[in-house]
């Protein structure tokens, strides 16, 4: 009879998972040293996160690394990929890349991969960033809000696409097309007005011009409309290597939240009408989405302040309850793990990851899907406790997250000292 380091027992739909130097060893009983009772659980791959900003170093006070790896081992992401911004520097060469693996490499909690930078000026640094290891190259079509890290116009994305489709990097886009609006008000009103569903769809077939035109692998991130979610068909019909991800907040909330919650629920693209909101979640249910990731993007609370609603920072908490918004919309357990794992690994060709499979990483997220609960701020991870999602009623719980057969988080607490490690994309 095998013998494993760890045995999980009775979880659906592995009843038994053995464990052994961190990897899945079988699927069958055995000796092991330590065992686990999962009975009346669900397991399921660690989600793997492709889009978060923990802005470390530099603006760690917004989030930082330690506390936000923290949110997703409670949440059961056992890795994450961090924007390049809005920490200061951005990751846009090599030495601001060297100091943002430094400060991973010391304070997360969970496994990760780093996003480079493509801003106008840095081609002659695209090489490095791939040399170093990064995941991709993440550019935005509009104003950022940070100044270190300036849109870019479609000439220097074109040569960007360009120069990266020769280094084999995927160019990650935010989508809109912003329209000059010499008249505005300032009411959250005038801030949806602003940003319509018309400048989404506009960029993203930009974007998918230009892939055409250089050959470079597209991945289209934080699509809020059904809408970019068909033009991005539209560009795999024709031949293109291109991907996108949606967030739950635009599957769970709607423009009214926005107008309800104010500034803690302001995001770009910004939150959709009801109508918009299920024919996106109709989109994600019919396979048309490939991943979806939390765009978990903090800041300090008085950063949500002010009269002019289009100066308050927009971006949403809310990377410790990816997994447990989506399992809500009761999508099935095989669709979700194809959609925070699998996929995400796949795309990015990151090695071990995604899958309960014998070989592959032991990243495991134990959840409750019966257990009636309530997000509370007190139980938030993050370094600022707010977020839309406080107060939203739940039904699936992370009872136990497990990275490399450790476990991390047990029952609402963070176990252990950050052990994450550095994935490098495989070439």
């Amino acid at each position: 009879m095998p013998e494993f380091d760890l045995l999980i027992r009775g979880a659906q739909p592995h009843p038994v998972i053995g464990i052994t130097d961190g990897k899945i060893a079988a699927f069958t009983e055995g000796e092991a040293r330590n065992a686990i009772d999962a009975s009346g659980l669900l397991v399921s791959p660690g989600a793997i996160d492709a889009h978060v900003h923990f802005n470390d170093p530099g603006r760690a006070d917004w989030e930082g690394i330690a506390s936000g790896s923290r949110a997703c081992a409670a949440g059961g992401t056992t890795t994450f990929f961090d924007m390049p911004l809005n920490a200061h520097p951005p990751t846009i060469d090599g030495s601001s890349f060297d100091r943002k693996l430094a400060a991973a490499e010391s304070h997360a909690f969970v496994d990760f991969a780093l996003w480079g930078g493509l801003i106008p000026g840095n081609l002659d640094h695209l090489e490095t960033l791939r040399d170093r290891g990064v995941i991709g190259l993440k550019a935005f079509m509009s104003n950022s809000g940070i100044d270190d890290f300036p849109q870019i116009g479609l000439a220097d994305l074109k040569a960007g696409m360009r120069r990266a489709a020769e280094l084999g990097l995927v160019v990650a886009v935010h989508a809109e097309l912003e329209r000059p609006t010499p008249q505005r008000g300032s009411s959250i009103r005038d801030y949806l007005a602003s940003r319509p569903i018309e400048i989404e769809v506009d960029a993203i077939r930009a974007a998918l011009d230009l892939a055409g035109e250089t050959g470079c692998a597209l991945h289209i991130v934080h699509v809020s409309s059904a809408r970019g979610v068909e033009a991005v068909a539209e560009g795999t019909r024709r031949g293109l290597d291109v991907t996108c991800e949606t967030c739950p907040h635009y599957l769970v909330l709607n423009e009214a939240d926005v107008e309800r919650l104010g500034a803690i629920a302001k995001c770009a693209p910004p939150l959709r009408s009801e109508t918009e909101r299920r024919a996106l979640l109709g989109k994600l249910r019919g396979g048309e989405i490939t991943m979806v990731g939390s765009d978990h993007s903090p800041s300090p609370r008085a950063m949500k302040l002010a009269a002019d609603f289009f100066k308050v920072w927009g971006g949403i908490s809310g990377c410790q309850h990816l997994l447990t918004l989506l399992f809500d919309l009761e999508l099935s357990a095989e669709l979700m793990a194809q959609l925070t794992s699998a996929n995400v690994a796949d795309r990015f060709q990151v090695a071990g990851k995604g899958r309960l499979e014998i070989g592959a990483d032991a990243d495991l997220v134990l959840l409750d899907r019966n257990t009636a609960g309530e997000i509370t701020a007190d139980a938030l991870f993050y370094r600022h406790r707010h977020s839309p999602y406080v107060g939203r009623k739940t039904h699936t719980r992370v009872v136990r997250t497990l990275l490399r057969g450790e476990t991390i988080f047990h029952d609402g607490a963070v176990v252990g000292d950050p052990r994450g490690r550095f994935l490098k994309r495989v070439s």
